[in-house]
């Protein structure tokens, strides 16, 4: 089997396929003797972060001499991004091995419980993969929490970073609904770490004490102070149960992002004690690409995968801040699944100069129709195809003096990040 055979293996069932729960995924883990048990460390939940916070654990980790797994999601360009061992990515040759071995699985479980979904089946093999050559393991869940396929893993440490409106279709309309699916990956007896606030935080309080689960939140155990040092990033501090950080270095760009640091450290501290030496370290050599990443200048060209109002707001208020009133033009794509009209509500609070509206070829045709989009927007907004010549467009309109923002879609950010090979000024 060749890697793009193994990719449409996977995708067989459609990209875009869903079976929410964790009946099959569990089944699957079973036959194969359960080595998700064998792991601990992070399971991360939330609406927006999981994937910085994640990061930055898993560097921690790294730092402290561990060897550690991630399991991040979406990828931005590769499916071997959702396996990662040590900071490398799975290789092309080893994620199909390892899928080899577990197709009889799939196979069998299939004939009881339906076939496993993409996502199952990459759940699966990582876990697969990683269980020989790892005892700590970091993974971001998908969707949600309580359904989702990775809340089949107890990893000893939940974590929900926050909660705001997003994928209602499949969590609900309110705050308290997607809380409780977002805190039902809480375990008995597991350590919880929250930046939650408000209802949501009460919901996942509540929770805990269901579990007899001891609670670090953000603002009361655990406290966070930054600076910020521009498009370098952060200076900060954090402090929580019996440890304290000064003047860290976090290169990540965004107001958010200290938050999502001092979950990390925390976490780092609740799985194992670590010395200042790995999280200071840790933490600069910390990357996330796709999140407020600066890829090229004279345009400056950021990238943000924001695809909800709350994550896209933060994202172009984080830009503002660092560009002030210099030229900004944005490329944006959604899919369908979401709310053109927040959406778009939400990037007009980036205030652009205008909009270049397009559809990511790898979103398979499940992007919004970008005449629709430029139609809905107004004035100041127009439509191109392709993604490479709407960035194209957006540049030409920036100016050198200016500033591309590409974000609405991580489909779209992958495939701008594919063409541009980030400069020296945005490592």
């Amino acid at each position: 089997m060749t890697y793009d055979e193994a990719l449409a293996y996977i995708s067989k069932q459609g990209r875009f396929g869903m079976k929410l729960g964790t009946e099959r995924i569990s089944a699957i883990l079973e036959r194969l003797g359960n080595p998700e048990r064998r792991f601990k460390g992070a399971l991360i939940a939330g609406t927006n972060g999981k994937g910085s916070t994640g990061a930055c654990l898993a560097a921690i980790l790294r730092a402290a001499g561990r060897d550690v797994g991630f399991m991040p999601k979406p990828h931005l360009i590769s499916y071997t991004e959702r396996v990662e061992l040590n900071g490398r990515p799975i290789s092309e040759r080893e994620f199909v091995d390892t899928l080899v071995t577990l197709i009889p699985t799939f196979d069998a479980v299939a004939g009881g419980l339906g076939q496993a979904t993409e996502f199952e089946m990459l759940t699966a093999l990582a876990v697969a993969y990683m269980a020989p050559r790892t005892e700590l393991l970091v993974c971001e869940v998908g969707l949600g929490g309580r359904l989702d396929a990775t809340n089949a893993l107890d990893l000893g440490l939940a974590m929900v970073t926050n909660v705001d409106l997003d994928h209602q279709k499949y969590l609900g309309e309110t705050i308290a609904k997607i809380a409780t699916e977002k805190a039902a990956i809480i375990k008995r007896g597991n350590r919880v770490i929250t930046g939650c606030q408000g209802e949501a935080l009460r919901i996942v309080e509540s929770r805990a004490r269901e579990m007899a689960a001891p609670v670090w939140r953000l603002g009361r155990e655990i406290e966070v102070g930054a600076a910020s040092r521009g498009w370098q990033g952060h200076r900060i501090e954090v402090s929580g149960p019996g440890f304290v950080h000064r003047d860290l270095e976090l290169p990540l760009v965004g107001e958010f992002q200290p938050r999502n640091a001092a979950l990390a450290v925390a976490a780092a501290h609740a799985l194992i004690d670590a010395s200042d030496d790995a999280v200071r370290t840790g933490l600069m050599a910390v990357r996330w690409p796709g999140r407020l990443q600066l890829v090229s200048v004279e345009p400056r060209v950021i990238l943000d995968g924001g695809h909800n109002p709350a994550a896209l707001t933060e994202a172009g208020a984080a830009v503002r801040q660092l560009i002030g009133r210099e030229r900004l033009v944005v490329v944006f794509a959604m899919l369908t699944e979401r709310d053109p009209a927040k959406l778009l509500a939400a990037l007009q609070t980036v205030e652009p100069d205008a909009a270049v509206f397009t559809e990511p070829a790898s979103a398979g045709g499940h992007a919004v129709n970008p005449e629709s989009l430029a139609a809905l927007y107004g004035r100041g907004g127009e439509a191109v195809r392709p993604a490479a010549q709407a960035l194209a467009r957006a540049q030409e309109l920036a100016g050198r003096d200016g500033n591309v923002l590409v974000c609405g879609s991580l489909y779209l950010v992958g495939e701008i990040l594919s063409l541009l090979k980030p400069t020296e000024a945005a490592s």
